[in-house]
């Protein structure tokens, strides 16, 4: 009582050291879980009063630290809009691995948790500012993910295969939904 651990719960280090106020420098998902504790607590504890210090003045007032804390919560939840408009458009591939066998990768309309009514086929993603890449399932036909509601693709179209970030997997062929490495 009396002080803030606001960190704490986006960390989960409960020591002295991480017990603190100062949010600063979390992630976006550490923001996330931020503002999914303050729901929590909001949603089934009444407000008594505020604490004075990081977040709040001595008359109750917020300070710039809450604004800057807000902001990052909103630019987190933009983020993972983003990141879920981003897994409709290119829905992780499945995997397995075995020593005998090597990497496999597939595609199904159900591959990466999202359910749709197209398999794809697999592909490397490369995202600016992400080291390396990770495999993705691609939309072979129709228009662009960005064109969805054009007409000129009508009778054909090739998807998602043209984009910049995607490149193939060696010795695979270029419309299998599945490819073993």
């Amino acid at each position: 009582a009396g002080r803030d651990a606001t960190r704490a719960f986006a960390t989960g280090d409960f020591t002295q050291a991480g017990l603190v106020d100062d949010v600063s420098a979390l992630s976006p998902g550490e923001m996330l879980a931020v503002r999914s504790w303050l729901s929590f607590y909001g949603d089934r504890y009444d407000a008594v009063g505020k604490l004075v210090g990081r977040f709040y003045d001595e008359n109750g007032a917020p300070t710039e630290a809450l604004r800057q804390a807000q902001a990052a919560i909103e630019e987190a939840v933009k983020f993972q809009a983003e990141s879920e408009q981003r897994k409709q458009q290119f829905p992780p591939c499945n995997s397995e691995w075995s020593s005998a066998k090597g990497s496999r990768f597939w595609c199904s309309r159900q591959s990466g948790g999202v359910n749709r009514d197209w398999a794809g086929v697999p592909r490397k993603l490369y995202r600016p500012g992400s080291r390396g890449s990770h495999c993705v399932c691609v939309r072979t036909t129709g228009p662009p993910w960005d064109q969805l509601d054009s007409t000129e693709h009508e009778h054909g179209g090739r998807g998602d295969l043209d984009n910049p970030q995607l490149e193939e997997y060696d010795g695979c062929h270029p419309l299998a939904e599945q490819c073993v490495l």
